[in-house]
């Protein structure tokens, strides 16, 4: 299955998950979770050594719950694991990603899923170069 045709899980490694805003028992960025992220990060220590900046900011300004959120090299034909899991992001809230995989890839295609159906899915975006990525109407 293609990443754009579909969900298709697979391993991805290197993620920092930083919390952006107080968490408490309420998950990523005060969203809805069955169990809290513990001290406000998850660290799976798989990184690139070329000294390049991962790490973006997800704004949802939708409206909207996100309830799903994908972040795969863009020379993969899959989707990687949802980096949210059992989290969602409210509107209005945000939360920074550290997206590198140990790959040394920068160019990565984004994939987010709403409460309201709605499926926001753009590709090429080099997380080398940007800091922040906004979710807008």
């Amino acid at each position: 299955m293609t990443k754009f045709a579909s969900t298709a899980r697979a391993a991805l490694l290197g993620l920092t998950v930083a919390v952006a805003g107080i968490v408490g028992s309420a998950g990523i960025a005060g969203a809805a979770s069955a169990s809290p992220v513990a001290e406000n990060t998850m660290v799976i220590k798989v990184q690139s050594r070329d000294g390049q900046n991962r790490r973006v900011t997800v704004h949802n300004q939708t409206g909207w719950t996100m309830l799903r959120f994908y972040a795969s090299d863009a020379r993969s034909s899959s989707w990687e694991e949802d980096i949210l899991g059992s989290d969602t992001l409210a509107s209005g809230r945000s939360w920074t990603v550290n997206i590198d995989d140990g790959s040394g890839a920068c160019v990565y295609d984004f994939r987010a899923e709403f409460t309201n159906g709605e499926v926001l899915t753009r590709g090429g975006i080099n997380v080398c170069q940007i800091a922040d990525y906004y979710y807008t109407r």
